[in-house]
């Protein structure tokens, strides 16, 4: 049987990658995927466009729309940079013919929906689309993603293998 292609923050594999140096090992994504019928392409927007680890702390502010990467303790807008690289990467993850990809939840960079967008007065007051995702679920519109929060239930889970299975089938005609 082919191995499917899926895109996954690298962070939900176990790689420490995370600004304290941590990861976030998802072991129910992981037990999900298997390593019979999927290959996973890792993806950690913050280290692949030079932040490393650790870093400091960031968040998105201003707009919901277009909101800015701002690391908290320099006031350092890190948007530009972001937006490039993720640019490049998208290029590159479309080359790779991924059939899925499964974001963390909450990030600035990664999460799909739900992501805090503070105002001036430093007070989240929006929800947003981290800035990695937002491009990624622009440049592959018809692409199944979802986030690992969302993955913990069965069902939702089912129902995002289901969508990568039709994708792959529509794409294969």
């Amino acid at each position: 049987m082919k191995k499917f292609k899926i895109g996954i923050s690298s962070c939900l594999l176990g790689e420490k990658v995370r600004y304290d140096g941590g990861h976030k090992l998802n072991t129910v994504i992981k037990d999900a995927l298997g390593e019979k019928h999927i290959d996973c392409i890792p993806v950690c927007p913050e280290v692949e466009c030079g932040l490393g680890v650790p870093r400091k702390l960031m968040q998105l502010e201003g707009n919901p729309d277009s909101p800015r990467l701002i690391i908290i303790s320099t006031r350092e807008d890190m948007t530009k940079c972001m937006m490039n690289w993720t640019q490049k990467r998208v290029n590159q993850l479309e080359k790779e013919n991924i059939c899925g990809f499964i974001f963390k939840s909450n990030s600035p960079s990664c999460g799909r929906r739900m992501v805090k967008i503070f105002n001036e007065k430093h007070m989240h007051s929006q929800k947003g689309v981290g800035i990695f995702a937002r491009i990624f679920m622009e440049h592959f519109p018809l692409l199944p993603v979802e986030d690992d929060k969302s993955l913990y239930d069965p069902t939702l889970r089912e129902i995002f293998f289901e969508q990568i299975l039709a994708f792959t089938k529509s794409c294969q005609k």
